[in-house]
C-alpha cells in the first residue's frame, strides 16, 4: 500500500524519500515500526487532505458563472461608481457632523470647566456666606444678650430711687442716721460735731430738694440754705441761723432756733404733702401724715432744742425728726416721677429702706 500511495502522491514521495535518505545508517525492528507509524499517521492526514480537496473540486464544477457583457458591465461600473459617491458625500458629510460635534464638544467643555469654575467660587461664596451669617447670628445673639442684660439693668435703675439710695436714713442704737452719720450725742458716746454737722447738712439737702421738686405748689417762708457740713436756715424776716457746731449747753441760742425752723419747715412739707393726698380724692386713712407730731420745738414729747436739754432727750428728738423725714421721702417718691420702693406710699406702718453700708449693725427706724 506504501508503494501504490508513492506512485499516486509525488509530493509525499519526495517528502518520504528525503527522510529515508536521512536514514543512512542500518536500523533496529522497533525504530522502523516508529517510523512506520508516523508514516501512516501523515498518509492518513495526505489522504483527509485530498477527499477536501475532491469536495471543492466538484463543487466548483457544479457552480454556474453569470458572465456579464460589456454593457452590462457599464452599468454595473456606473451604478457602484454612483454607489461610491454616495458613500463618499455620506463619508464627508459624517466628517463634516463629526467636526462640528467635535466643536461642539470642545465647546461643552470649555462651558463645562467654566460650570464648574463657577460652581467652586459659588460654593466658595456661599460657605463664606454662612461663615459671616454665622458671625452675624452670634454677634446679633449677643446684642440681643446684652439689650437684655441692660433692660433688665434699665428697669432696676427704674426701681431705683435716687433720693433713697442718696440719702439713707436708718438707726444706729440709740441715734438716728442720715447716709451713716450720727445725729445727737449721748454721755457715754460723744459724737463728734464733724459728724453731726454732716448729718445736719444731708437733712438739709434731703429737704431742700423735695421742696424745690414743689416750688411752684409750696409755698415756704423758711429757707434752707444746704451748704454741705455748714447749713443755714432763714426765717421770715431774713434772718440768717447757723445750722452747724460746735456750741455749748448755755450758749446755743442760735443753734437752737436753726434746729427750730427746720423742724416747722418739716411740719409745713408735711402738711403741704398731705393737702395734695386730699386734692386727689385719696381716703382720709390714706392721706399723709408724720408718725411723729410735731409742735413749735417738740418732736411728741422731745424737745429738739439743746439748751438746758438733756442729751439723750435731744438725741430721741432728732432720731424721731429723722423718721418723719423719712416717711416724707417715701412720700415724695411715691408722688413724683421717682418710683417707689414700696407697693403703697401711703401705708400704715414705716416704708422699708436698703440699709446703709456700715459694719456696725443696724434696725429699722
Amino acid at each position: 500500500m506504501l508503494f501504490v500511495l508513492l506512485a499516486w502522491n509525488p509530493l509525499l514521495t519526495s517528502s518520504l524519500m528525503i527522510r529515508l535518505d536521512l536514514v543512512d545508517q542500518p536500523v533496529c525492528l522497533e525504530c522502523m515500526r516508529v517510523l512506520s507509524d508516523k508514516l501512516d499517521k501523515e498518509v492518513e492526514d495526505m489522504n483527509m487532505d485530498i477527499k477536501a480537496y475532491d469536495a471543492c473540486l466538484q463543487r466548483s464544477e457544479l457552480e454556474s458563472y453569470d458572465i456579464l457583457n460589456d454593457a452590462d458591465f457599464l452599468n454595473e461600473k456606473v451604478k457602484n461608481e454612483e454607489e461610491e459617491r454616495r458613500l463618499q458625500a455620506a463619508v464627508e458629510d459624517t466628517e463634516r457632523q463629526f467636526a462640528e460635534v467635535k466643536a461642539q464638544k470642545k465647546e461643552l467643555e470649555s462651558k463645562s470647566k467654566l460650570f464648574k469654575e463657577l460652581e467652586e467660587r459659588y460654593w466658595h461664596e456661599y460657605n463664606n456666606f454662612q461663615f459671616q451669617l454665622a458671625s452675624h447670628q452670634e454677634e446679633g445673639d449677643a446684642i440681643l444678650a446684652k439689650i437684655e442684660v441692660f433692660q433688665a439693668h434699665l428697669e432696676l435703675l427704674k426701681r431705683t430711687n435716687v433720693l433713697t439710695d442718696a440719702f439713707p436714713i436708718w438707726h444706729d442704737g440709740e441715734f438716728g442716721t442720715i447716709n451713716n452719720f450720727r445725729l445727737g450725742r449721748l454721755p457715754m458716746t460723744p459724737v463728734e460735731w464733724d459728724e453731726i454737722n454732716a448729718a445736719w447738712g444731708q437733712a438739709c439737702l434731703l429737704l431742700h430738694t423735695m421742696a424745690q421738686h414743689f416750688r411752684s405748689k409750696f409755698q415756704y417762708v423758711i429757707k434752707i440754705i444746704p451748704m454741705g457740713s455748714y447749713p443755714r436756715i432763714v426765717d421770715g424776716n431774713n434772718n440768717t441761723y447757723e445750722l452747724f457746731g460746735p456750741v455749748n449747753l448755755f450758749w446755743s441760742t442760735r443753734y437752737d432756733k436753726a434746729m427750730t425752723l427746720f423742724l416747722t419747715c418739716l411740719k409745713d412739707f408735711a402738711d403741704f404733702a398731705n393737702a395734695m393726698d386730699r386734692e386727689k380724692n385719696v381716703p382720709p386713712d390714706k392721706c399723709f401724715k408724720l408718725p411723729y407730731k410735731i409742735e413749735n420745738d417738740k418732736v411728741e414729747t422731745y424737745t429738739i432744742t439743746q439748751s438746758f436739754n438733756k442729751q439723750e432727750n435731744w438725741t430721741k428728738a432728732l432720731r424721731y425728726m429723722l423718721c418723719n423725714l423719712k416717711w416724707v421721702l417715701y412720700w415724695f417718691v411715691g408722688n413724683t416721677y421717682f418710683e417707689p420702693l414700696s407697693t403703697s406710699s401711703h401705708h400704715s406702718e414705716a416704708p422699708v429702706v436698703r440699709p446703709p453700708h456700715s459694719k456696725q449693725s443696724r434696725t429699722r427706724t
